[in-house]
């Protein structure tokens, strides 16, 4: 503990998020980060616990203690504290091999079990994480690594999100040949297509996989391996393929949406918007300009739409939140908004969620056009372009069925295991447990790289 008094001395400073009505006006990143002599003291303030919840990684009745990737927090907090970025890196990349994306999506589990939080504000380990990582990019730190040691395994992994990338990272850094294979013209997965910019910018994303293919990755875009043939041909052609399609089958809106124009899945319609916004192709699922939405779900990802559509210029946006107002109050009784329910305040002059709702009945014209949607107490609202966040109910089948792996809602495997029915398949992330988080995705990654070295090789030195 390089400051015993740091926790007493300094107050929490998080980054904060750009004014609303001015981040709405760009696709830009939100927040403002805290550097400098104000982000060392945010080191100091980490009381180097005797048992660092923070760390631990568990769950514990029902819900996440501590960081899944088990980050060595009090480590890079005290080297943070004394400037050593060059250390504070080193340790941060032990257990994590993306702090960029999880610096900006993760709903930091590690904050929720910081000891100092107990009776003050938590450590602002989020923020730091990104510090630290942004820091050695910006620097010049992030060079390529390459092993001297090469195994003469080739693996391919089947899907590019931050599981896959996971695997891949630490699979080549083994010293086996890893080939990534990506049914979309961008790798990256959910990185690239599922969150919008001004959460994760898409430059970070490609800045991560130019570094992996300086490092020996190959990537290939624009191959859909839920082909039969292209699968038979992986299968026959790698010692091991790791399956990390994700979660696509998306729930079920709820309702009979036969002939209605206008309604769309959460990750399809944030799929078309960054297309759009950032890569300049066009698609078939309109934006939101000009028109009524209505948003149905109430996680990251329904704020992610939320958000996009107060982007795109959309007449009004309400969300629909199935529970209670009083289930989402925080210890003070009061009800926390999130970047999206700020900007759509600041926007609209009111928060956009409408809490014990869902819709009952789609309300069309003549034409087949959504005009609007009835809740099933009978509220009726104007409504033209209706955005399910529903979740997902599991993997697609097609996928499973070209490659022959059993599956049910996910691909099945031992429990706790990663290797399917099929001896050299393996399978990680969303696709194994289930609809979850980047976070979870790459602790998935590296965990199905150990049994998928071993396989190949008798053994494993990854951790």
């Amino acid at each position: 503990m390089g400051k015993p008094t740091g926790f007493m001395e300094y107050q929490r400073c998080e980054n904060k998020r750009r004014p609303p009505l001015e981040r709405i006006r760009d696709w830009e990143d939100i927040y403002l980060p805290v550097e400098g002599e104000q982000r060392l003291q945010q080191g100091a303030r980490c009381m180097n616990c005797g048992v660092p919840f923070c760390q631990a990684g568990v769950i514990f009745e029902g819900k996440q203690l501590g960081c899944p990737l088990h980050n060595l927090i009090p480590e890079w907090n005290d080297m943070l504290m004394d400037g050593n970025y060059g250390h504070a890196l080193a340790r941060l990349l032990k257990t994590n091999n993306f702090p960029e994306f999880t610096g900006r999506v993760c709903p930091a589990f590690c904050e929720q079990a910081c000891t100092c939080g107990l009776y003050d504000e938590p450590i602002t380990v989020h923020d730091n994480e990104r510090s630290i990582i942004e820091y050695a990019f910006s620097h010049g730190m992030m060079k390529p690594r390459f092993t001297k040691n090469v195994s003469g395994k080739n693996v391919v992994v089947v899907g590019s999100g931050p599981a896959g990338l996971a695997v891949a990272d630490q699979l080549n850094h083994r010293g086996h040949s890893v080939t990534v294979i990506e049914k979309h013209d961008r790798a990256g997965g959910i990185l690239a297509y599922g969150i919008p910019n001004m959460k994760l910018p898409k430059e970070l994303v490609q800045r991560r996989i130019d570094l992996m293919t300086d490092e020996g990755v190959t990537f290939v875009t624009g191959l859909d391996a839920s082909d039969p043939a292209i699968a038979q041909r992986l299968i026959r052609e790698f010692d091991a393929v790791v399956l990390c399609c994700g979660a696509e089958q998306p729930r079920d809106v709820g309702v009979d949406t036969t002939g209605v124009q206008g309604v769309y899945y959460a990750m399809d319609f944030l799929h078309a918007a960054v297309d759009r916004q950032q890569f300049g192709i066009k698609t078939n699922i309109p934006d939101a300009a000009g028109k009524q939405v209505v948003v149905i779900g109430t996680g990251n990802t329904a704020s992610d739409c939320v958000a996009t559509c107060i982007r795109q210029g959309c007449k009004s946006v309400i969300q629909l939140v199935r529970r209670g107002r009083e289930d989402y109050l925080d210890p003070n009784g009061e009800l926390p908004q999130d970047y999206a329910q700020e900007e759509a305040q600041a926007v609209f002059g009111e928060d956009p969620r409408v809490f014990r709702q869902s819709v009952a009945k789609l309300e069309a014209d003549e034409s087949g056009q959504l005009r609007g949607i009835t809740t099933r107490d009978g509220q009726l609202y104007p409504c033209e372009l209706l955005i399910a966040a529903t979740g997902f109910s599991g993997c697609r089948a097609d996928v499973c069925e070209a490659f022959g792996v059993k599956r049910e809602k996910t691909v099945k495997t031992e429990t706790g295991r990663y290797r399917t029915s099929i001896p050299h398949i393996f399978t990680a992330g969303d696709m194994h447990r289930g609809q979850s988080l980047v976070v979870h995705a790459i602790a998935e990654g590296r965990a199905a790289a150990i049994e998928v070295d071993r396989f190949l090789m008798g053994y494993t030195n990854l951790i």
